[in-house]
């Protein structure tokens, strides 16, 4: 349905709802079809005034509780032990309303199949766990109130057992489909929104990017090294905005162009495919302030993964830099494990205050909450962080084997 804004209303359907709608109309078909039962056997009963006040009782309670079966909000864990209990109650208080003879013979219960609502009701509130123990606590009764297994209520038992556990096992299946519905749904609302930014990004950001880049250049000096920058990032922004791999610093290449004078590498020739020695992407950062240690052979990691981890290592070096203070110096090492890959990045500088990430994180400066944390985290791996203040910080970064990206 369409308002008259034209814009579509989007209504969220449970896909439980019908079943809640559905076990509130078993419910009072029911509790008819036990009433009208009663009824037409009342005086079979030994004693049917017990009988007729169980079965007022039952109806008050079905009138009184009719909407708490409506959705899973109302149907609470507690109306739930209550429902069953006035079920099994009826059915063992059969044993001393109803004569031996009619027992044996396979006469009803007094709440008859209006039992089988309240196992129902624990199937699909809590899966078929629930239903399991609801439907076992009935098929004892049962057994009770009938003193045998006869093979007619055996037939029963089984039938509820076995129906109220496939419902809840449904159920859960449909819980479980309409969580991945409803992220798929976030996942493409997500997308669309970045492809807005993207055009927005297009159409402002890269123009101004390119501006800098060409005034920089024709002034020469500082300016030019400025647009070298803006056009880098230019390149970036334009890769990210068409959708492919994202050439920023981290990537193999650029460690390359850093380290030798082969000038810039082409996007087209950015983030190879196969695996990529880590130690030759961590060696350029050595240097006078910084010491590096690692493994006399290749680490070997797929290109993308290498890439990011290297990233991160940077981002590490640039908080010591930004943060430790001149003179603070900065160990690299390596170290290359069966199942994981792990760099630890140590400083000698003052280290962090507590609470200073979390404070910068709420101030949106997410240097280590994304530069850091976000690469190691997209790679299946993980970022601790070791500060103690006057003694430096310790940065560890793992990445598993066996993670998608590490493959």
């Amino acid at each position: 349905m369409t308002p008259r804004s034209g814009k579509p209303r989007v209504v969220r359907m449970s896909v439980e709802l019908p079943l809640w709608r559905a076990l509130t109309g078993y419910r009072v078909l029911t509790l008819g079809y036990a009433l009208a039962l009663f009824a037409f056997n009342y005086h079979e009963y030994v004693h049917p005034l017990g009988g007729a006040l169980y079965m007022g009782v039952l109806t008050l309670w079905t009138a009184l509780t009719w909407n708490r079966v409506s959705s899973p909000e109302r149907c609470t864990k507690r109306f739930l032990t209550a429902d069953l209990t006035i079920a099994l109650v009826g059915v063992l208080l059969t044993t001393v309303v109803d004569s031996p003879e009619r027992i044996d013979g396979g006469a009803a219960t007094l709440p008859s199949i209006w039992t089988g609502g309240a196992v129902l009701g624990c199937a699909i509130k809590g899966g078929w766990r629930w239903a399991a123990v609801g439907s076992t606590l009935v098929a004892l009764a049962n057994l009770v109130e009938r003193g045998s297994p006869a093979r007619d209520t055996v037939h029963n038992v089984l039938l509820v057992w076995v129906s109220s556990i496939a419902i809840g096992y449904i159920v859960e299946v449909a819980r479980a489909s309409e969580r991945t519905l409803a992220r798929a749904l976030q996942i493409e609302a997500a997308t669309c929104e970045r492809e807005r930014l993207a055009r927005d990004i297009h159409d402002g950001v890269l123009q101004v990017l390119a501006m800098v880049q060409r005034r920089g250049t024709a002034l020469g000096g500082e300016a030019a090294e400025l647009g070298r920058m803006a056009g880098e990032q230019e390149i970036a922004l334009r890769t990210l905005v068409a959708g492919g791999l994202l050439p920023a610093r981290g990537t193999p290449e650029r460690y390359t162009e850093a380290a030798g004078p082969a000038g810039p590498v082409p996007p087209a020739r950015r983030a190879p495919e196969g695996p990529c020695d880590l130690a030759a992407l961590l060696a350029p950062h050595a240097g006078p302030d910084v010491s590096f240690a690692g493994p006399g052979t290749a680490v070997l990691l797929e290109a993308a993964a290498a890439a990011e981890l290297a990233a991160a290592v940077g981002a590490a070096l640039d908080n010591v830099r930004k943060h430790a203070g001149d003179g603070a110096r900065a160990w690299i090492l390596l170290e290359d494990e069966p199942d994981a890959v792990i760099v630890t990045v140590r400083d000698d500088g003052p280290g962090i205050p507590d609470g200073r990430l979390a404070d910068a994180e709420r101030e949106g400066r997410m240097g280590v909450a994304l530069s850091i944390r976000g690469r190691l985290r997209d790679l299946g791996g993980s970022a601790e962080l070791l500060s103690v203040p006057g003694q430096g910080t310790e940065v560890e970064l793992r990445v598993p084997r066996g993670s998608e990206a590490g493959r």
